[in-house]
């Protein structure tokens, strides 16, 4: 199921490669993260979650220290059969927890400097 996303973000975005364990509806996943901002990710995938599923993710950002665990929600995707050079089959991911964001936010600052 496809949902179109509006680029409209509040946060900037950094495409890094990160490598982010997750878990939904008792699966647990691995796929790589291909951009990321204090208000969410891409997962750059082949599987496909439903529109609206809460996620928990686990990651480390490069030369982290900090081992991130957030909970986030599924707002968008771009099934296999739609992923073109300019949009890679995947998901987006909301954010849902404001304290663990916080810590991402300032990490990601670190990284920009």
């Amino acid at each position: 199921m496809s949902h179109a996303h509006d680029d409209t973000r509040r946060f900037r975005r950094q495409g890094l490669r990160v490598l982010v364990d997750y878990s939904c509806d008792g699966g647990i996943h691995c796929d790589y993260a291909t951009s990321i901002s204090a208000g969410g990710l891409f997962i750059e995938t082949e599987s496909d979650l439903p529109f609206d599923s809460s996620v928990k993710l686990r990651f480390r950002l490069p030369s982290g220290h900090e081992l991130h665990e957030i909970q986030g929600r599924v707002c968008w995707s771009n099934d296999s059969t739609e992923g073109t050079a300019q949009q890679a089959p995947g998901f987006g991911i909301t954010f849902t927890s404001n304290d663990a964001t916080n810590t991402l936010a300032r990490e990601l600052e670190d990284l920009e400097l």
